[in-house]
């Protein structure tokens, strides 16, 4: 193959905008009749972050799925656990890298960014968890989330042991494996509906 001449115009990357105004997913749901309670709650998500992250904007087509939904992922993601938030982000990131969840990949390594200081941190476990200079306790933690995520099925009393000697109580296996249950479950329905990432997270703590 030839090299291009010097005074040859560079290829051009052809891409496709995302307009503005654009659905959060591919269907049309418009949004639903909303309780005061799930009012005030995006309003606050969008005063606290500066937008309504489109997972809400989605699931608001229906007030009873939007209450469920937010409840359980605020029970998992917020409330107090033997499991930092950070450590739950990251959860949530390797769950959806392994499911190739573009909307939770860029949504949760953009948290994982925020709560850790380091975007390297956050691009890797995006792509590849193996690669991160993780301490052993988040390796024990990650495998067994990865596991959940691809091959619960597999999981033996081998895999809960390794997260003992890691130092997690029983208590914490159970939200390490419902946090990763969570997020695949997410995955699914993000990409089953072409869910898309709110323009503003990719270039969060970079």
């Amino acid at each position: 193959m030839s090299e291009p001449s010097s005074g040859s115009n560079p290829p051009q990357i052809a891409s496709r905008r995302e307009p503005e105004e654009a659905k959060p997913t591919a269907l049309d749901l418009p949004e639903g009749e909303l309780s005061p309670g799930m009012r005030a709650y995006l309003a606050r998500c969008a005063e606290k972050i500066g937008f309504v992250p489109n997972v809400l904007a989605a699931y608001a087509h229906d007030d009873a799925k939007l209450s469920a939904f937010a409840a359980f992922y605020n029970g998992l993601m917020l409330a107090p656990s033997g499991l930092s938030k950070l450590e739950r982000e990251m959860i949530a990131v390797v769950v959806s890298a392994a499911n190739r969840c573009f909307y939770c990949v860029t949504a949760h390594g953009a948290a994982v960014r925020q709560l850790s200081g380091d975007p390297v941190l956050g691009d890797t476990l995006c792509v590849n968890w193996r690669a991160a200079r993780l301490a052993p306790r988040h390796v024990a933690m990650l495998a067994f989330a990865e596991k959940v995520a691809v091959a619960s099925a597999a999981i033996g009393e081998a895999d809960r042991q390794a997260l003992r000697d890691a130092g997690f109580a029983d208590v914490d296996i159970w939200d390490v494996a419902a946090v990763a249950s969570f997020f695949a479950m997410s995955n699914r329905l993000a990409s089953a509906t072409d869910m898309r990432p709110n323009p503003e997270y990719h270039a969060m703590a970079r």
